[in-house]
């Protein structure tokens, strides 16, 4: 079977390897019932994906799909984003805020780094799972909503809970399914095709020798999904020619050439932070000064990509989109 090409709340899936396959087709099962769904991968995996097709393939799909990353939010502020504020309940509540249950009532709430979220929260977070209406921050009138939740971790849950940083009974409730997304050393059959489809996304005017293809099928991708991308990104951009070489690919701390048993180790500090940069500058032209454009071929943050730019000054950036 070739490769089957979806979208997932517009996130393209490229899907080719027999584990892949055989987890797509348990999500859409799955996806019918409302059990809670937990996802576990390693980071850049692919984990988000797999959410977001278990919320396209539901009955919920014509809902509301909210998304938050548990890790990404100030402790003190996981309460009132979660379950929302009454006007007057801190300072600076100006006006009455929903939180993101209320936001994606009769959909999907999906708790990406589960892991992070602090015990008292924890606790919150089991009552309202258990159908228990809650208060918003500062508020007199109960809330309840009907929400599905799907929450993923890198982390070892299990674990977690043998040391006490997790509790045991919040791990069983999210995880009344469970869903593990395979490594991409587990799945190389979907290395070329999503390498391919990353290359058409940057530039697609180039292509991959057979050899730059061995180099990437050879690579252990310890970064997953998102280091593939990365590194096509990076020689879609600095490769000179409209073919890509092995020797085109910055693998890790190596360049492969195209004797692969033969690595040179690139120089790294200094000359690294100028092929960064010269990459960065290079996209941000290629998209005409577009940043959010640009973070996403680069595989970073709209934030990251800003700190950088304020590194290089104006001029640069300038020079980089009128060039």
């Amino acid at each position: 079977m070739g490769s089957q090409v979806k979208s997932f709340l517009g996130m393209q899936a490229i899907v080719s390897s027999p584990a892949m396959l055989q987890l797509v087709e348990l999500v859409e099962r799955i996806a019918q019932t409302s059990a809670a769904v937990l996802i576990t991968g390693e980071s850049g995996s692919g984990k988000e994906l797999i959410a977001r097709a278990v919320h396209h393939y539901s009955l919920r799909c014509s809902k509301p799909w909210v998304d938050v990353s548990c890790a990404a939010l100030p402790e003190h502020l996981v309460e009132s984003e979660l379950f929302g504020y009454e006007k007057g309940a801190f300072s600076g509540a100006d006006s009455a805020k929903p939180g993101l249950f209320e936001l994606a009532n009769h959909g999907t709430l999906f708790l990406d780094e589960i892991g992070e979220l602090e015990p008292r929260m924890q606790v919150k977070l089991l009552r309202v799972l258990d159908g228990v209406a809650y208060y918003r921050l500062g508020g007199v009138r109960k809330v309840t909503v009907d929400v599905r939740v799907v929450a993923a971790t890198n982390q070892d849950l299990e674990e977690m809970v043998e040391t006490g940083r997790f509790r045991r009974d919040l791990y069983h409730r999210l995880g009344q399914i469970c869903l593990r997304v395979p490594p991409l050393r587990e799945r190389a059959q979907d290395i070329v095709p999503l390498a391919e489809y990353f290359l058409e996304q940057s530039n697609p005017r180039k292509s991959f020798t057979s050899e730059a293809l061995a180099a990437l099928q050879a690579h252990a991708w310890p970064g997953n999904v998102r280091e593939l991308r990365n590194v096509v990104t990076k020689a879609a951009v600095l490769a000179r020619a409209d073919e890509i070489l092995a020797s085109d690919l910055v693998l890790g701390q190596t360049r492969m050439v195209s004797d692969l048993a033969s690595p040179i180790v690139i120089p790294t500090a200094a000359n690294l932070d100028g092929i960064e940069k010269t990459m960065i500058l290079r996209v941000l032209a290629q998209t005409n000064g577009h940043q959010q454009r640009a973070a996403e071929l680069l595989g970073i943050s709209r934030r990251t990509l800003s700190r950088k730019l304020k590194l290089y000054g104006r001029e640069a950036v300038r020079q980089s989109c009128v060039s």
